[in-house]
């Protein structure tokens, strides 16, 4: 029986960043997902998730990007990739959480970035959607991001639930095998529709 739906925030209930990179990589002449592929070596403890965990300054990232890009031999600094992760809310995924937020209990855990270095992103967190959350956890603002087990299991415990009654969902793989490996019913979500799908089998109640 699902007791609680937790969310990934940038990717599930926003646009995707990727689309964003994609679309930088493109009018650069740059190899397509070279930023992912950056942000993917060494993930614990590169530039971004060291930014993510707030140990370092806007500047001090900007920086360290541009070595980790230049190690791969291209000129990328960090400061023009972070207006890239502005996604827009899917309105379909907005009302989906509405009404899981009316029947039983919903998190979020979402890697981000310090409110005060973010620029961009200040606008991403809309307060009507943040409302829908009964508890948020935020990487900048606790020094621990996914797909560190222990964020989960500070979700489930403020939640109150047991990992095997919820439903985790997020757009990466590497953050969601904790939360499986926890007990959760998973969801990837690369395409919301089928996302919504899977989810209204855990939940039993429609959503759309």
């Amino acid at each position: 029986m699902i007791q609680a739906v937790i969310w990934d925030f940038g990717g599930v209930i926003t646009t995707s960043p990727f689309e964003a990179f994609q679309k930088f990589e493109a009018a650069r002449g740059l190899p397509i997902d070279l930023i992912r592929s950056i942000n993917a070596t060494n993930p614990l403890e590169n530039a971004w998730a060291k930014f993510e965990r707030a140990e370092i300054t806007h500047a001090q990232f900007d920086g360290l990007f541009a070595e980790e890009a230049r190690a791969k031999g291209y000129d990328v600094r960090g400061a023009d990739v972070l207006p890239l992760l502005a996604g827009a809310p899917r309105p379909e995924m907005v009302e989906a959480l509405r009404r899981i937020h009316a029947r039983m209990k919903t998190g979020c855990i979402t890697n981000n970035l310090p409110t005060n270095e973010s620029g961009a992103m200040a606008g991403m967190y809309k307060k009507d959607i943040m409302a829908l959350f009964h508890h948020v956890i935020e990487s900048a603002k606790i020094g621990l991001r996914k797909p560190d087990p222990r964020i989960y299991a500070m979700m489930t415990d403020a939640l109150a639930v047991d990992p095997k009654a919820c439903v985790y969902l997020d757009d990466l793989g590497i953050n969601l095998k904790p939360a499986r490996d926890m007990g959760m019913k998973t969801i990837k979500v690369l395409d919301p529709a089928r996302a919504l799908d899977e989810l209204e089998a855990h939940v039993g109640f429609a959503l759309r």
